[in-house]
């Protein structure tokens, strides 16, 4: 008996020790980053300008590994079932989160099968209507919505992302029942946008501010606290009446859920140096997303406020996904 409780002790105070070793020596070889979607879009962009300066405060290499498919559930699951040891993380958007409730087949729980790192950045969405619609600002649109909403389509990007929720909040907000058109992906809706198929729609404006600043549709307001120096002219959410209306895209680093917490811990670490970096600030910036600093604790309490708030909306809004 005395023997084994010896020997129990041992492993105990070997694995207390083992926990400040490995947080020294880790990362000592290159790490893979899975973007689960195909390169060059947003997430894409913002994973790569994330992975160069995270590699810099590691002292490693981070190579971006492109798998996309099935709504991001391909490259995640991917990261879920890889070796926990800090070498493969993930990058990927809020749609993320939300599993089951937007991709019936995922194969996994966002919040039990992954360790939250930390948020990278989000994008602030922005509001657009069609040339065509009446009036010229937000208060003389919504006269005209108010008088025949009938006339009026607002188009979905893709069920369970950003912009669909941030409408479905709007519509909440307003209490006008629009008819919604579900797109799969930005562009066939900027078509149908500029088209006039549908009058409205909203999602992060790092791919709608263009269609303003341009002439090509109007932007009727923008969901950050302050106007944008990339489309000043944009009425902020609460400028024109929507208080406390400031939803957006986010985007953060997970691990496999049985990652050390010293790895943890020191890839955390590298995240809150890298959303400090002026270079990082200055790149993200340009491209209109607003650098954050969650780590694990924060960015976990955020992401499950943000499912529990979600999920409520598209349940409401009687949403199936496909």
């Amino acid at each position: 008996m005395k023997l084994r409780r010896r020997t129990v002790l041992g492993a105990v105070g070997a694995s207390l020790l083992a926990a400040p070793a490995l947080a020294q020596e880790y990362p000592n070889k290159p790490l893979k980053m899975i973007v689960p979607y195909p390169p060059g879009g947003g997430t894409d962009g913002l994973g790569r300008i994330t992975a160069q300066f995270l590699s810099e405060k590691l002292g490693q290499q981070i190579v971006i590994q492109n798998i996309g498919g099935a709504s991001s559930t391909i490259g995640s699951d991917t990261v879920r079932r890889a070796e926990p040891d800090g070498y493969t993380i993930l990058f990927n958007a809020s749609l993320f989160v939300l599993g089951k409730t937007v991709v019936p087949s995922c194969p996994y729980d966002p919040q039990t099968d992954f360790r939250a790192i930390a948020q990278a950045g989000e994008a602030p969405l922005v509001l657009l209507a069609n040339n065509n619609v009446p009036g010229s600002d937000y208060a003389a649109v919504m006269a005209a919505v108010t008088k025949d909403p009938k006339k009026f389509f607002v188009a979905i990007s893709s069920g369970g992302s950003a912009g669909h929720i941030a409408t479905l909040a709007w519509l909440k907000r307003i209490g006008i029942p629009l008819d919604q058109i579900l797109y799969k992906g930005t562009a066939p809706a900027n078509n149908d946008l500029m088209s006039g198929s549908v009058q409205f729609f909203m999602d992060p404006w790092t791919a709608l501010l263009p269609l303003a600043t341009s002439g090509r549709a109007k932007g009727l307001f923008v969901t950050s606290k302050e106007r944008t120096p990339l489309a000043p002219n944009i009425p902020t959410s609460a400028e024109v009446g929507l208080k406390d209306f400031n939803l957006s895209s986010w985007y953060g680093v997970w691990a496999p859920k049985d990652t050390p917490d010293a790895v943890v811990n020191k890839l955390a670490a590298g995240m809150a140096e890298v959303s400090k970096d002026k270079g990082f600030i200055e790149k993200t910036t340009s491209l209109g997303i607003v650098p954050t600093a969650r780590g694990p604790k924060e960015f976990g309490a955020f992401i499950k406020q943000e499912i529990e708030t979600n999920t409520a909306l598209l349940k409401e809004a009687n949403f199936k996904p496909e």
